[in-house]
């Protein structure tokens, strides 16, 4: 089916089938299932085939066909933004793998943007469509909260990669200030004493943290930041590619860079070499997360790993305990939520090639 059948498919609010995402997906309508209820492992280029599929057609799992509406099940909403993202693919994987442990129901839906109210809708949409809980990355954990809709729609909330609290959600994630601090040492250690750095997005407690955290090793280690060698990204590809080529084309380039994630430090890599320069002998690459697309570049980087799989699996749990702890209370919801869980799993320093 190509783009302009979906369109037409959408626009005349006809059903988009499990078969319809297999036939454009190019795989079995098993495959398909396998992708989104999390029952078996598949390739990660069949599963982005699917996601991708998912997200042109604009699927949605029939609840009355696959036995939702039953009061007792779990249904859990997700809010993503583009299939062909690292950190998502993750995310789904840990999260389906853990409700078809726990024997609960994933939902999607796609958001075009990072806006409050483009979030709120989405979330509504998910709530309107039988998810009765929410698991949320960032942006979209803090634009909820921070408005006060997570606490009014009164279902469980979790968000995952968020390493501090938000109030009216349970969050699970690292400690992004001493895990940037780690790599930041690190990297003096192999003797760079200038080293450029890539931010996140700056509304994201996780792109402050990790800037945060380089910043402290510099000043530990006695080294003048220079500010210009600190670049704006927005944890895109493009935007490391952007940041790599201000930073690499400087006459006094730094001899290291550090990406807020393995997505801008991926862009930086490939810029180097569109540079004719060497990695990691003329500059050091270092990203952050420990993405698939950490080993699918040359040479593999050297990042922080925090393991989004795991995370978006306790998020699941986090959702799963709330959920039936609400169903047994006597209290009101929003009274048993006063106190959201904050955890912080460990991080590890995953030394390649690149520097």
């Amino acid at each position: 089916m190509n783009e302009k059948t979906a369109r037409s498919r959408r626009k005349v609010g006809q059903a988009v089938t499990i078969q319809a995402v297999a036939t454009q997906a190019n795989v079995s309508a098993m495959t398909v299932s396998h992708v989104l209820n999390g029952t078996k492992r598949v390739r990660d280029e069949t599963r982005d085939a699917v996601l991708a599929a998912v997200e042109d057609l604009g699927y949605v799992p029939n609840l009355a066909a696959r036995q939702l509406a039953s009061a007792n099940a779990i249904r859990i909403g997700i809010i993503y933004r583009g299939a062909q993202n690292a950190f998502l693919s993750a995310m789904l994987v840990g999260s389906l793998n853990a409700a078809a442990r726990l024997g609960v129901q994933v939902l999607l839906r796609k958001c075009d943007t990072f806006e409050r109210a483009d979030a709120i809708e989405a979330a509504k949409w998910l709530i309107g469509g039988g998810a009765n809980a929410l698991l949320l990355n960032p942006p979209y954990a803090q634009e909820l909260s921070e408005s006060g809709v997570a606490k009014e729609f009164g279902i469980p909330i979790s968000a995952i990669a968020q390493g501090s609290p938000l109030p009216g959600v349970d969050c699970v994630g690292i400690d992004e200030a001493a895990a940037a601090t780690e790599m930041t040492e690190y990297l003096i250690g192999k003797g760079h004493r200038s080293i450029g750095f890539v931010t996140g997005r700056p509304d994201l407690p996780a792109a402050e943290g990790r800037l945060k955290g380089y910043l402290s090793a510099c000043r530990k280690h006695g080294i003048d930041v220079n500010p210009e060698h600190i670049v704006s990204g927005d944890f895109s590809f493009d935007s490391g590619l952007a940041a790599g080529e201000t930073l690499l084309s400087r006459a006094d380039r730094p001899s290291a860079i550090f990406a807020s994630n393995d997505d801008m430090a991926a862009g930086v890599s490939l810029m180097a070499h569109r540079l004719g320069l060497d990695v990691p002998e003329d500059v050091a690459i270092a990203g952050f997360d420990d993405g698939p697309i950490a080993v699918k570049i040359w040479p593999p980087l050297t990042t922080v790993r925090q393991d989004v799989e795991a995370l978006a699996g306790r998020g699941v749990e986090m959702l799963v305990e709330r959920y039936r702890s609400k169903q047994g209370a006597k209290s009101s919801f929003s009274e048993a939520i006063r106190a959201p869980l904050s955890e912080q799993t460990p991080h590890q320093l995953v030394v390649r090639e690149s520097a």
